[in-house]
């Protein structure tokens, strides 16, 4: 495995046209502000977003083949299609036609961020894929280059391959790095059970607003990158904002009870991520979180409960 300390583009360097397996382990997001602006002609809505990498993974292993091959195994394994419906194998087809190469691998997907639950986890294997199989052909992108194949596929997945905390306009994929002082900011993630479709969350919170039922936009995102400046936890909790919250929130009303159990138990804040049903809550440090995550886990109001530091990097050989 390569050392930690060796730079991004050595590691890279030694996989590219491997002949051995390659394995990329990539991060679920969360969105410390998201604001969504109004339905746009092409039927998506502006947003204006500040994605955080957090450190709940899956990893994409990439051997050669003659042929496409996609397996799987770990959270919803049983419920994810492997044809070309799969962002895994668009992935491959993606890179491999902005390339010039064959779309041939054997994928092995070993998943732990859940489905439709408001971490990216499809996009994020998805960046793992491009990842992947960039360093097995050998083609040699970097990682902007792989962030602009990446838009082709959906809004988060850019990010994904980047990582860490970075800004993010129109649909989400236009990223820019947030350069904020280093800390490790400590959460709580309580996974619901079951997903929610995200263009059925945008549709509900389009309902709310024509109905006047949800506060007005949340706008700029400069709150939530002074707070991040700041290094103080508090500050941050107070800055968190997802205009989608309300929208889950009608669809899946039973989420107001994670949000009330995750602060009773001592968090800092709690939001929805993305589009829901996943909630993550602040906490002030590693101790703080470890208990919020004990209290959680036997509230009745969640299926499981993961801690998780972030920021952390984007899709990365490993």
């Amino acid at each position: 495995m390569p050392s930690v300390t060796e730079p991004l583009w050595e590691q890279e360097r030694r996989y590219q046209g491997a002949a051995s397996p390659v394995k990329v382990r990539v991060p679920a997001k969360i969105n410390l502000h998201l604001g969504v602006g109004p339905l746009r002609d092409d039927g998506y809505h502006e947003v204006t977003t500040v994605y955080h990498a957090v450190s709940l993974y899956d990893e994409i292993t990439a051997r050669p083949a003659e042929t496409l091959v996609l397996t799987m195994d770990g959270e919803g394994a049983d419920q994810l299609a492997l044809d070309e419906t799969n962002l895994v194998i668009r992935a491959v087809q993606v890179l491999a036609e902005a390339t010039g190469r064959p779309p041939h691998a054997r994928l092995h997907l070993r998943k732990q961020i859940p489905l439709a639950a408001g971490l990216a986890g499809g996009s994020a294997d998805a960046a793992a894929t491009l990842v992947a199989c960039d360093a097995l052909w050998g083609t040699g992108l970097g990682r902007e280059e792989l962030a602009s194949v990446a838009a082709r596929l959906g809004s988060d997945v850019p990010f994904l391959v980047l990582g860490g905390t970075a800004l993010g306009r129109g649909r989400g994929e236009q990223v820019s790095p947030v350069l904020a002082p280093g800390r490790a900011w400590h959460w709580v993630l309580a996974l619901a059970e079951g997903g929610l479709s995200t263009p059925d969350v945008y549709r509900e919170l389009d309902r709310l607003r024509a109905e006047d039922a949800a506060p007005p936009p949340a706008g700029s995102s400069d709150g939530i990158l002074a707070a991040l400046r700041q290094r103080d936890a508090a500050v941050l909790a107070a800055s968190l904002v997802n205009d989608l919250q309300p929208a889950a929130l009608s669809l899946r009303p039973s989420l107001r009870d994670t949000l009330d159990a995750g602060l009773a138990a001592g968090s800092l804040a709690g939001i929805v991520s993305g589009s829901g049903p996943t909630c993550v809550f602040l906490c002030r440090d590693a101790a703080n979180a470890d208990a919020v995550a004990r209290a959680l886990a036997t509230s009745g109001t969640c299926r499981a409960v993961r801690t998780a530091v972030g920021p952390v990097p984007g899709a990365r050989l490993g």
